[in-house]
């Protein structure tokens, strides 16, 4: 009995805590902006966010604040990787990937093509972020993963809304979620490595494509906001 009452303390200062008046994880400054209520992230449109601040769009929170499945996230809304400056940044779509716990830190990891131009913007930087979306902005999160940036005038035709977290890092104003990732790790997969006939049979099939194997990409997490 009395374990349940203290788990049930513990939760109410989670959800009440969520986005307002702590301070979270990736940035030490304490905020001090109105709270969400509800764990119910409306959606938006472009026009309502474009005039908007990233302080007044997002609010930090924790790991263990992330409202949604992350099977759903990456699986279904699929996750748009940024990377570069402000002024000079590439995205892509990704739908593998996950996050996890290494080293004691919280992280990331995704599965990529070496032929990726934001690879290469990610090796450049050291940081990149990762977005999710509502599924409004489906065609445009798409819209990352049918041309390379390094060859096309994608990033002039997307019509999201950039905009850079508190440590400078480019991500989106349209985004439900943000998570701030600084690259710990890129490891080069091999064939060997794989058990499963089908899965071997992808990892030599992009190596003919890009005439390197794919890399596996962890990051650790520095930052992680939620819209407001």
């Amino acid at each position: 009995m009395r374990k349940n009452i203290l788990f049930g303390a513990m939760l109410s200062v989670v959800m009440l805590t969520a986005c307002g008046g702590q301070t979270k994880q990736g940035t030490s400054e304490t905020a001090t902006e109105p709270t969400i209520k509800s764990e119910t992230v409306h959606t938006v449109t472009t026009a309502e966010v474009k005039d908007k601040t990233f302080d007044e769009l997002f609010c930090s929170i924790t790991e263990n604040e992330i409202p949604e499945s992350l099977f759903k996230l990456i699986g279904q809304d699929y996750t748009v990787i940024t990377s570069g400056s402000a002024t000079d940044f590439n995205s892509m779509t990704a739908s593998w990937g996950g996050w996890g716990i290494m080293f004691n830190k919280p992280v990331t990891w995704c599965m990529l093509r070496a032929n990726r131009f934001t690879l290469e913007k990610m090796r450049e930087q050291k940081t990149y972020t990762m977005c999710y979306f509502d599924d409004n902005f489906k065609d445009q999160v798409m819209l990352f993963g049918t041309k390379s940036g390094r060859d096309s005038d994608k990033m002039k035709e997307m019509t999201l809304t950039p905009v850079s977290t508190v440590h400078g890092v480019p991500a989106y104003k349209e985004a439900k979620l943000i998570i701030e990732c600084r690259l710990t790790e890129v490891t080069t997969v091999s064939p060997d490595d794989f058990e499963d006939a089908s899965s071997k049979q992808f990892v030599v099939d992009g190596y003919n494509e890009a005439k390197a194997y794919h890399k596996l990409v962890f990051g650790e997490v520095t930052g992680i906001w939620r819209r407001r």
